[in-house]
């Protein structure tokens, strides 16, 4: 239910900023706008002061919606009210119409992103869990335990990383530039400052998914490898594992942190068979020797070790939150990053530099909405001015049926000095409305893959 209700929530706070942009500046310049529509197909709520104004209808379908202007193209205008009619506008007042409603997208998310940074969000403090084994992060001599404080910029400036999640976030930015990610790096107590270097130009960006992530290695964040809650009957019960129990070492090998315990609970099974493990645990400052032999579970195609225990103590955290020109700043640099971003993801598709997995459609919003709802107003926001960022993109992108793709034509006019004729202009509608079911297409197929584990 919070899943469905914060994605029509979405979809409602979108559409109707969407459309109020086309609507404020066809107001402004002159432009009688007849209808206000929030949805397609029947309509289920009307309001209209009078013959002579704005039309605003709630429609049955809410995955879109449009602002029907006069226009002598689409019905007759009388003559006392051809000064009123979109077409009769100038070419810059028709291109301003049009662009208000990405513009106001954009907008849009830099306010939410400064709300939800005046706010305040929780998030893991940058100190890392172990990296996998193999990755960057360990080539480059990252361990478990280590606070990232700062990253370097390609003029050598040094900017603090305020949290986990604010690391990741300059991770994918160097990524997808093709560029190295130098940190500077310290012990969880802050001693022992050094410098590393991601080689991040050493990897592809054709598909930015889990795996690309494991071969980056940075994993989760830093927890300690304490035992939770133990559960009855279970092989850490029946071997004396206690909860608050602190795991030292696992067969003589000390114990980084709480992810490498569960890898190492994980990787006992060998030839389907599972085998006791000597733990030594700190207990109460006493040190105590236990035998720990894991059962045997299904995990995809092979088979795993588990303990039934939950394994690691909540990572330490550290609140964001920014003062009121600051929190503007970041929202505004925020926007220009993700949109930046986005086009260059866009790019990369198109001449197959990056997979069409990345393409995400309603299910995954509908999904990630209802986990951010539930997480918090201010991760809602920050998901929300997402969104709001890739639908400005989108829609400023040159594809007929889009805003973008009648920009388009307004630069074709503008340079030529002619509209685009009626006939072109079928073409292309024709050609756009394939381009984007094919999308829409990709991008629910990719959600569904998600969602049965097959991407």
């Amino acid at each position: 239910m919070i899943t469905a209700l914060a994605f029509l929530l979405t979809l409602a706070i979108l559409i109707v900023v969407h459309e109020y942009g086309h609507y404020r500046v066809a107001v402004a310049c002159g432009v009688k706008v007849l209808r206000f529509s929030v949805g397609f197909g029947k309509v289920v709520w009307r309001h209209q002061k009078s013959p002579a104004h704005t039309e605003f209808v709630l429609s049955a379908l809410p995955l879109g919606g449009y602002v029907r202007m006069l226009d002598e193209r689409e019905g007759p205008v009388g003559p006392q009210e051809l000064s009123q009619a979109f077409n009769r506008k100038p070419l810059r007042h028709r291109a301003a119409i049009v662009a208000a409603g990405p513009l106001a997208n954009l907008l849009l998310a830099v306010l939410l992103y400064a709300s939800s940074h005046w706010l305040g969000v929780d998030e893991p403090k940058a100190v890392l869990g172990s990296p996998v084994a193999g990755s960057l992060a360990e080539r480059a001599g990252l361990r478990a335990g280590d606070w990232v404080q700062a990253w370097q910029d390609d003029d050598g400036q040094w900017t603090d990383v305020r949290s986990l999640n604010d690391l990741r976030w300059h991770l994918t930015q160097h990524l997808m530039a093709g560029r190295p990610l130098p940190l500077q790096v310290s012990d969880a107590d802050g001693r022992g400052n050094r410098q590393v270097r991601l080689a991040l130009d050493e990897l592809g960006t054709q598909q930015m998914d889990a795996e690309l992530m494991k071969r980056i290695g940075l994993g989760a964040a830093y927890s300690e490898p304490v035992m939770g809650e133990v559960k009855a009957g279970g092989p850490a019960a029946a071997a004396g594992l206690r909860q608050g129990d602190r795991v030292l070492r696992v067969d003589g090998q000390p114990v980084a942190d709480a992810q490498a315990l569960r890898e190492r609970i994980r990787a006992v099974v060998h030839d389907g068979q599972s085998r006791a493990m000597a733990w030594r645990v700190q207990r109460a400052g006493q040190e105590v020797e236990l035998a720990v032999t894991p059962r045997i579970v299904r995990d995809g195609e092979r088979s795993i070790g588990r303990v039934d225990a939950f394994i690691g103590a909540p990572p330490a955290m550290v609140t964001v939150q920014l003062g009121p020109i600051e929190g503007l700043q970041q929202g505004a640099l925020r926007t220009w990053e993700v949109s930046s971003l986005t086009v260059r993801m866009i790019g990369r598709m198109l001449i197959g530099e990056a997979s069409l997995r990345n393409l995400s459609g309603p299910l995954t919003i509908a999904d990630v909405a209802g986990q951010s709802a539930q997480q918090g107003l201010a991760y809602y926001l920050g998901f929300l001015a997402l969104v709001s960022v890739s639908l400005g993109v989108l829609n400023l992108l040159p594809l007929p049926m889009l805003d973008g793709g009648h920009l388009m034509y307004y630069i074709f006019e503008g340079l030529t000095g002619r509209p685009v004729s009626d006939q072109w202009l079928a073409r292309l509608q024709r050609g756009g409305v394939a381009v984007l079911l094919l999308m829409m297409s990709v991008a629910l197929f990719n959600d569904v893959a998600r969602l049965l584990g097959l991407h």
